[in-house]
């Protein structure tokens, strides 16, 4: 059997204002769907990610900012630092741990993110 992380719901204040992050930050809108008065659907896409964030109206009861702890991985952190600052992202410096390199944000509403590059420890 498989199972499919595939969307996670991240709660924001100001869908527009979440959704240009979003897109500058380089995620692909999916998909921007307004079903009624009550729910608004916005999809977005990392590139290459499998997996999918969602933000709206009606689409979680979690308040705006309370995520913690999301993560996506890239190749090479020098280059994600490089591309999320000429975006105009506030990342913190490169914090480099055995595990792995990270660099840090949060989206407008306070929302934390890490970005991590894989480092594959020298066992020789």
């Amino acid at each position: 059997m498989d199972i499919k992380l595939e969307l996670v719901a991240i709660p924001v204040t100001d869908i527009d204002r979440a959704k240009e992050f979003y897109v500058r930050l380089g995620f692909n809108a999916d998909h921007d769907h307004t079903v009624n008065e009550n729910l608004r659907f916005v999809q977005l896409t990392p590139p290459g990610s499998a997996c999918s964030i969602c933000i709206g109206k009606g689409v979680t009861d979690a308040e705006p900012g309370s995520v913690v702890g999301m993560q996506v991985v890239v190749k090479d952190i020098e280059e994600a630092e490089r591309e999320f600052k000429s975006r105009g992202i506030d990342i913190s410096p490169i914090d480099r741990q055995p595990w792995g390199n990270f660099v840090y944000f949060s989206d407008p509403d306070g929302n934390k993110w890490a970005v991590q590059e894989i480092v594959i420890p020298d066992l020789g």
